[in-house]
């Protein structure tokens, strides 16, 4: 029986590893949203800040605020998602391994395990930008992931979580295609309002 290991980050680490992996369908998802924000997000924001400029006081005026903290947030959004991108380690869970690679947990792998009272539960192990609970889509660095790290059909492994410790009978080790959640276009985004609404409405007159 393994114990999955588990520890506090220090204050001065990042929250994650140094090493991206990430599956082909998460990298791209990253790519869709930095292109989104680049070309069209953050050229929208920059208009609105422009014309809400153009309405007088800076101080006073609410649209060029919030504009202009809204373009702090894409910003910070856009280096973030570059840096992530170039840490990316791909790994595609469709690719044949061989030997114990190809029955043990890796990264990439979908285990089907039970619990003590013999409840299934079926989850895949994929990177921190790719965490999607509702599709049982869990990190490689999260509890779960690190205790099943390795495993094989037919192990014992120990999950130490904040809820309390708990031993999971590891049942099945595949690998097949995950897939991600695409990049959608956020609800109410600046660039599906095609430039600010409050814009007065040109006219034939003067």
């Amino acid at each position: 029986m393994r114990k999955g290991f588990t520890r506090k980050p220090k204050a001065d680490e990042p929250a994650t590893p140094g090493k991206n992996y990430i599956t082909p369908g998460g990298l791209q998802r990253l790519r869709d949203e930095h292109q989104f924000l680049f070309t069209r997000e953050r050229p929208a924001v920059t208009e609105v800040v422009a014309w809400a400029a153009s309405n007088g006081d800076r101080s006073d005026n609410a649209d060029y605020q919030y504009g202009k903290r809204r373009l702090r947030q894409i910003d910070g959004r856009i280096r973030f998602l570059r840096k992530r991108m170039e840490a990316a380690e791909v790994v595609d869970p469709e690719t044949p391994r061989m030997g114990p690679a190809a029955t043990r947990a890796f990264f990439g792998a979908t285990v089907r395990y039970a619990n003590a009272a013999g409840v299934e539960r079926v989850v895949s192990i994929v990177g921190t930008d790719e965490v999607d609970l509702d599709r049982n889509h869990i990190s490689w660095v999260s509890p779960l992931g690190r205790a099943l790290l390795k495993s094989a059909a037919g192990d014992s492994v120990v999950l130490q979580a904040p809820g309390g410790t708990e031993c999971l009978d590891v049942l099945e080790v595949r690998y097949e295609g995950i897939a991600v959640e695409p990049f959608r276009e956020p609800l109410g985004s600046e660039s599906s309002s095609k430039g600010p609404s409050r814009r007065p409405i040109p006219t034939d007159e003067g």
